[in-house]
């Protein structure tokens, strides 16, 4: 039997990247990134909706994230859906669905919002493209040459 859990978006962090370290010494990043869909409704008007997530990053990756991502900076995320509960103070048992990012690519170019990175400044707990010396990562990245 096959399952698959991936998560792909790509928009702007609502909030600055909030870092820390649990007891167990290991980094972890936590951020919001909001996605937006446009549609024209029966009526031919346009229709907007915007989209939340909650996105928790670990290691290596969290790091970067923390020093780089800034709010209103234009974001790829890659990674995989997990929904965590807990029990509140009040004794109400809580739940959070929140993408575990495996890979972060930065669109903004360098000195946009929160002035770091560059277009398609790629990061990952592991070696990634951006590492290949043959690629150029101050190349363009257009929403088309996606390949989803």
């Amino acid at each position: 039997m096959f399952s698959l859990n991936r998560a792909t978006i790509l928009g702007n962090l609502t909030r600055d990247p909030e870092i820390k370290q649990i007891a167990s010494g290991q980094t972890v990043c936590t951020f919001g990134v909001a996605t937006n869909r446009s549609w024209t409704d029966q009526a031919g008007v346009r229709q907007d909706k915007a989209e939340f997530h909650n996105v928790v990053a670990w290691g290596k990756l969290a790091e970067i994230c923390g020093q780089i991502l800034a709010k209103g900076k234009k974001v790829y995320i890659e990674g995989r859906l997990q929904t965590r509960d807990w029990e509140g103070q009040d004794g109400v048992k809580r739940y959070r669905t929140e993408i575990v990012a495996e890979n972060a690519i930065i669109l903004d170019r360098a000195g946009g919002v929160g002035g770091a990175g560059s277009a398609g400044s790629s990061f990952a707990p592991t070696p990634s493209l951006g590492d290949d010396p043959s690629i150029d990562p101050t190349t363009e990245i257009k929403v088309e040459d996606i390949p989803f």
